[in-house]
């Protein structure tokens, strides 16, 4: 816990001085000061945002390697509490991140740095002719959604509830992007997934938003791991990825930011 503590406060020492003095001492200074690698366990809808957030990270601080773990956050979760070696865990919701403060794996307090919420993703051309939350509850098309022990899926139980809607799903995936692969592939006439990811699919899903997705907007917190095998690199990627320079890239991406 001394570790991590000392190396944010190093980390927030380093930003105090840039930003009273920004000459490329100062700067060298910083980029020597983080190296080796860093792990990080992310939530998969962060995939595309924290892939591009890593590569500005090492440009930032040459030699340094960011090593990423996408997953569903509850399993990600779970590897953690079980003494998986990572550096820094970015949940897609605050019950996870708990889950791993309550076995002692986070000793600072977690940021939230974005939000995200639940869009309906059909095929291109919408061959189900999908149009709001309810058609779930028909037998008809066929539907994907996340399990319910995952972010995504909790998420979805949520938004159900709030519209009176049964669902009827023919798969329940262990990811966001698991479910959105069926999307991709037309095995499924709709899936709900988080908006981000429709945009990360381009021209291959159409997006269909309804109101209910309002009562499920999930928090995303990020913090570095008590157990770091890299402290000083821990804190500084999530002094980063909470920063101005990656708010920009989250809002592009689809994120509702803080």
């Amino acid at each position: 816990m001394r570790t991590v503590v000392a190396a944010v406060a190093a980390v927030l020492a380093v930003v105090t001085a840039a930003g009273c003095g920004s000459d490329d001492k100062t700067e060298s200074a910083d980029a020597a000061s983080v190296s080796g690698t860093v792990t990080v366990f992310a939530a998969a809808s962060l995939t595309e945002t924290f892939t591009e957030l890593g590569k500005q990270f090492e440009a930032a601080h040459p030699g340094v390697k960011v090593v990423y773990s996408f997953g569903a956050s509850s399993a990600l979760a779970e590897q953690i509490s079980q003494g998986a070696p990572a550096d820094v865990f970015a949940s897609a919701a605050p019950k996870n991140m708990q889950q791993v403060r309550d076995k002692g794996e986070v000793t600072v307090a977690p940021v939230t740095f974005v939000r995200n919420r639940l869009e309906i993703a059909v095929p291109k051309g919408n061959p189900g002719a999908i149009t709001e939350l309810a058609d779930f509850g028909k037998t008809e098309p066929k539907i994907a959604l996340c399990a319910e022990q995952v972010p995504c899926g909790a998420a979805a139980k949520t938004v159900f509830e709030t519209a009176g809607v049964t669902p009827q799903p023919d798969t329940r995936e262990q990811d966001v992007k698991a479910v959105l692969t069926k999307v991709t592939l037309g095995e499924v006439d709709a899936a709900l997934v988080y908006r981000t990811d429709v945009k990360a699919a381009g021209d291959k899903v159409q997006g269909i938003e309804f109101p209910e997705s309002a009562k499920a907007v999930n928090d995303y917190p990020v913090a570095p791991l008590a157990h770091a095998p890299n402290a000083t690199a821990a804190a500084a990627f999530v002094e980063f990825v909470t920063g101005a320079q990656a708010k920009s890239v989250f809002t592009a991406a689809g994120f509702d930011t803080p």
